[in-house]
C-alpha cells in the first residue's frame, strides 16, 4: 500500500534528520517507514475521533521508542532536534487527515 493523501504523497518525512550527519541514514529511513506506515494505518482505519487517531499515533511512537535503542547503538540518539522533527511530522500527518491534534498527545507514549 502507498499513501493516498495528496498532501503527504511527496512529503519529505524527517527532512531535518536526513540533512544531519549525526543521524545514521539507515535509521532515519526506518523512522520514515514508521511515519509512512502511520499514514497507511490512518487511511486504512479511517479514525473518526482524536482518541482513535491517538491510538494509531501512540503505536507509531512506540515504534520510535524501539528505534531509539538502535540510535544509541550507533552512537546517536533521538535528541532535541530529532524530537522536534518527529513531532512536526506527526502534527503534519494529523492535519493532513483533518485533525487538530495536540502534538504532545500525538507522541505521548514517547520515552525519548
Amino acid at each position: 500500500m502507498s499513501i493516498a493523501n495528496p498532501q503527504l504523497q511527496q512529503y519529505d518525512f524527517l527532512a531535518e534528520m536526513q540533512r544531519d550527519a549525526y543521524f545514521p541514514p539507515q535509521l532515519v529511513q526506518k523512522g520514515r517507514q514508521i511515519l509512512i506506515r502511520l499514514c497507511e494505518a490512518i487511511e486504512a482505519q479511517k479514525p473518526q475521533s482524536l482518541d482513535a487517531l491517538y491510538a494509531l499515533t501512540h503505536a507509531a511512537t512506540d515504534e520510535f521508542n524501539a528505534l531509539a535503542e538502535e540510535f544509541y547503538e550507533h552512537d546517536s540518539e533521538i535528541e532535541t532536534a530529532a524530537r522536534e522533527n518527529i513531532g512536526l511530522d506527526f502534527e503534519t500527518i494529523a492535519k493532513a487527515y483533518g485533525f487538530e491534534a495536540d502534538v504532545e498527545e500525538l507522541i505521548a507514549t514517547r520515552d525519548w
